[in-house]
């Protein structure tokens, strides 16, 4: 393994200064084209930067050791103590700090000398003793200038202010891994009197990532990077390593099977092998082995165990997922809690009309045994009032913080794949309980589990919430439809029964007259024509389907609907212009005698009610006036047309919303005008026939109304 590694090292070292040359002189294009002109550093940063990749250059041309490498190296080195330098000229502290730069005279001379130890070594190489005391002591200084760096790197980012930190971070990150890496290669060096041609085989790669960083804080634009990878790459990195190590390990114990030497060696050595490979076959792909390595990332990696980040794209992707068709979105509330704790399965639970927790639904956890009560009404209180995560092993070992000790249901208790016990809940009302398996990396609760489990509980007891709002809004709409159809029948029926009250009453005092048992015949004719069309209507109420739109004339239509109401009151036709309107004649007769019973009932028996048909040439309109009562202006506004207000006592409020509706659906408009104590006039406006051919036209309509000699 030794003379495979010496013959690799040659080849790493000069693949790894190609590669830090091209770095270093990216580096420096890069910080001479973008980097910051203001920058007090600007021009010795490059300058590091470019003798750095010189000296990457010759050392993969010639070799690390070379005597013009090592003269590179100085030149190198010398640009980067003046980078050293500057960079206490970025905050003026080159000035005030003047102890500093005799220290940085110092170090370069230092440095300087290394001309002449370079120049000792080609004149003496035949000479070993000498060589060997030139190579020390060039050993010893170049680690004397390292230690001094950094003690200046450590001073310059020690005093700095926090926005000068800033300025400063990443410079310091370069300078200090390129003094860092030193003093380690010529500690070794020193400490083992020869060249550790691994380290210096590394060295220009090394050199060029730190040169990278430099060029990084050249720019006010990049000075926020961080270098913070994430989770998923750490795990990742973190697995590499593991299983670098296995191998490493691996051959390590192989190649000290083989040199214990003996005729069962090779045996030994072949069977051992085999036995590792098939356990990290066995052992690496298990989800128990990932738990474990995610769970030895988080405790000694990252401050906190999760990433909240991740966790609440998790969250927000798997609530929102609505075309999934394998799990209901109680199911998914459940996976949501599972999913954050690794939890291979849990339940969820929900109160009853009477508090009792009951299952409402499962995710991979067919084998938990759940009765049909699952918790008792007390559970659901203390969880209710406390909002306390209960952790069940806790429960199992006799730990009582909220009494919930004696509320936790026995068979509960006795699964011991169950984990913790979280209660979901919305404001002071508790929505639910989630019940989780243990992980398969089994762990104890700690705070950052409660409080992470909590919000999310908060949350997803909220989505319940408004899920379970939605289902009640509904049904409540289906109610809403019913009540609504029986709320039109009983207003028409109560205006069908105000006629026959009154047609009763006339009759007492004139059955004996043949005309009044005629009229009385046409309207009763018209009652129960009136209840077929109501009945009618009804049956189509919500269906969606189109009025009959024809030409109507308002001034027979006006003449019908007064002799409809002669028996009831006396209703005068003031003016009735030739009107021809297009309209559903069923629906608009509708919504006019909703108007003018209303007006019968806001007036007194002696005050004249008049209907007044009028043209402008473009509308039709159909008025209904009386001197009644009259209305606020503030209930004409807000509440006349709403549904179950009435200013009438005993009224249901149907009537003029109805009338509204009717008349909106035909393509018109219904205006009203009151005033307390003198009446109120109601206004039925309608598009004429030819306006209507003209909207129709500009419309793309194929729909032609009926012309005037088919009225």
């Amino acid at each position: 393994m030794n003379v495979l590694l010496q013959q690799l090292v040659p080849h790493i070292a000069f693949v790894g200064h190609i590669a830090g040359a091209v770095l270093c002189g990216l580096a420096a294009l890069w910080m001479a084209k973008n980097g910051d002109p203001a920058r007090k550093d600007r021009v010795a940063g490059i300058v590091a930067a470019a003798a750095t990749g010189a000296w990457c250059g010759l050392a993969a041309a010639l070799d690390p050791l070379s005597p013009s490498t090592q003269m590179a190296e100085i030149v190198r080195n010398l640009s980067w103590i003046y980078l050293l330098f500057r960079l206490f000229a970025n905050d003026g502290r080159d000035e005030t700090m003047r102890p500093v730069r005799p220290v940085i005279v110092v170090l370069a001379g230092v440095e300087t000398l290394h001309i002449l130890l370079v120049t000792f070594l080609v004149r003496f190489t035949d000479y070993a003793p000498v060589a060997e005391l030139v190579f020390q002591i060039a050993a010893i200084l170049r680690v004397l200038v390292a230690i001094g760096a950094m003690v200046l790197l450590h001073n310059l980012f020690a005093g700095a202010t926090s926005s000068a930190r800033k300025l400063l971070r990443w410079s310091t990150i370069a300078s200090a891994g390129i003094w860092v890496f030193d003093l380690n290669l010529y500690t070794v060096t020193y400490l083992s009197s020869e060249a550790p041609m691994i380290l210096y085989g590394l060295r220009g790669a090394v050199s060029g990532v730190f040169v990278v960083a430099l060029a990084i804080g050249a720019n006010s634009a990049t000075l926020g990077y961080q270098l913070r990878p994430s989770r998923a790459v750490t795990f990742q990195s973190l697995s590499l390593l593991v299983i670098g190590a296995y191998l490493i390990v691996m051959s390590l114990v192989s190649e000290a099977l083989f040199s214990l030497g003996g005729e069962f060696a090779r045996l030994m050595q072949t069977g051992f092998l085999a036995l590792a490979i098939l356990a990290a076959i066995i052992w690496l792909p298990s989800k128990k082995a990932r738990s474990w390595v995610r769970v030895t990332a988080i405790k000694h990696l990252f401050q906190h165990r999760y990433d909240y980040r991740s966790e609440w794209l998790r969250f927000t992707q798997t609530i929102g997922r609505t075309n999934s068709a394998e799990d209901s979105f109680e199911e998914r509330a459940v996976k949501v809690l599972a999913d954050i704790t690794e939890s291979p399965a849990g339940v969820l639970l929900a109160p009853t009309e009477e508090a009792e927790l009951e299952l409402v639904a499962r995710w991979k956890w067919p084998t938990l045994e759940i009765p049909a009560q699952a918790a008792e009404y007390r559970l659901t209180g203390m969880l209710e009032q406390s909002g306390f995560i209960i952790d069940l092993d806790e429960v199992r070992a006799g730990t009582d913080h909220h009494g919930e000790a004696g509320f936790v249901p026995d068979w509960l208790v006795g699964a011991h794949d169950a984990w913790a016990l979280v209660p979901l809940q919305h404001f002071d009302r508790l929505v639910g309980v989630v019940v989780l398996a243990r992980p398969r990396d089994s762990r104890q609760l700690d705070w950052e589990d409660f409080d992470l489990l909590k919000v999310v509980g908060q949350q997803l007891a909220s989505y319940l919430a408004e899920r379970s709002g939605q289902q009640a809004l509904m049904e409540a709409s289906r109610f809403d439809e019913f009540n609504r159809r029986i709320a039109f029948v009983m207003h028409d029926v109560k205006n069908l029964a105000s006629q026959m009250s009154l047609l009763a009453r006339n009759a007492e005092r004139h059955a004996d007259k043949p005309d009044f048992r005629a009229d009385m015949l046409v309207t009763l004719r018209n009652s129960s024509d009136k209840l077929n069309t109501l009945l009618e209507r009804l049956g189509r109420y919500g269906t969606g389907q189109a009025l009959a739109m024809r030409p109507i004339r308002l001034n027979e239509l006006a003449k019908r609907l007064i002799a409809r109401f002669k028996d009831i009151r006396e209703v005068t036709l003031a003016h009735a212009e030739k009107s021809i309107v297009m309209a559903d004649e069923e629906a608009l007769e509708q919504a006019l005698v909703h108007l003018i019973q209303n007006a019968i009932d806001a007036s007194e028996d002696d005050q004249p009610i008049f209907v007044d048909v009028a043209n402008d040439g473009m509308r039709g309109s159909i008025q209904v006036i009386d001197s009644g009562s009259g209305m606020a202006p503030e209930f004409v506004r807000n509440g006349l047309f709403k549904p179950f207000v009435s200013s009438k006592s005993g009224g249901f409020g149907i009537g003029a919303f109805e009338a509204r509706e009717l008349v909106r659906g035909m393509g018109g408009r219904l205006d009203v005008e009151s005033r307390e104590g003198i009446g109120t006039r109601f206004g039925v406006t309608l598009p004429l026939v030819e306006a209507a051919e003209l909207i129709n036209r500009r419309m793309g309509s194929d729909a032609e109304p009926e012309t005037f000699e088919e009225i």
